[in-house]
Parts: C-alpha cells; structure tokens; sequence
C-alpha cells in the first residue's frame, strides 16, 4: 500500500492468531451488514477481522435473513456460537471469548 511517495508495509494484525483461533476451535459469528453491534464486534478486532469466523446473515437488500442463519435459529446480532452448541449473544468481551474456546489473547501493550 502506498501513502503518498512511502511505501507503507502492514505487517500482521494485534489480533490475528486469537481470531484464527477462534475460527479453528469452531467458534462462529453470526451478524448482519446493517447491525451496528457487529460493526462494534468487528472494530475490537481491527484489521484481525478478516479472520473473524463471521456468517453474514442479511441477504443483500437488508429485507431478509439467509436460510444458513434461519435453519440455525438466529433471531439476534451479533450472535456467537461455541463448538459445544452453546450461545452467547450481543457484544462479547476478547477475555470471554477466550475463556469460552481457550484461544489465548495477546499479551496487553503498556504505554
């Protein structure tokens, strides 16, 4: 990526192992496009969450929900889904996220 006349090198995101993590023990996060929670959910994880295990629930148009969701009985955004079958629902804290799938965070940076 270039900003300017500097060449600008992302290298790997804060979050990125926990987030792959996540998908490997098969968690799953099931969300909306249009849900601001999961705009929420998906901003604690900067750019990490393209290895978010994220099911987009909302047919394009924002009118409907995609079979995939409806079969699996979601009825609210952002909702987790853990190997074991158990739920959890809204905006769920990375430390609960971990405690649920033995994903380990990233050490906290000190300032």
């Amino acid at each position: 990526m270039r900003a300017g006349n500097i060449a600008v090198v992302q290298g790997p995101g804060e979050y990125d192992e926990f987030a792959q993590c996540l998908s490997d023990k098969g968690a799953k996060f099931y969300g909306a496009f249009w849900c601001p929670h999961c705009a929420n959910q998906k901003k604690m994880f900067g750019s990490s969450q393209k290895f978010l295990p994220y099911i987009e629930c909302s047919n394009p148009a924002g009118s409907a929900q995609l079979p995939i969701c409806t079969e699996k009985g979601i009825n609210t955004y952002p909702t987790w889904e853990f190997a074991d079958g158990s739920r959890l629902s809204g905006e769920i804290p990375m430390a609960q996220l971990a405690e649920k799938t033995g994903c380990v965070l990233p050490p906290e940076k000190s300032l």
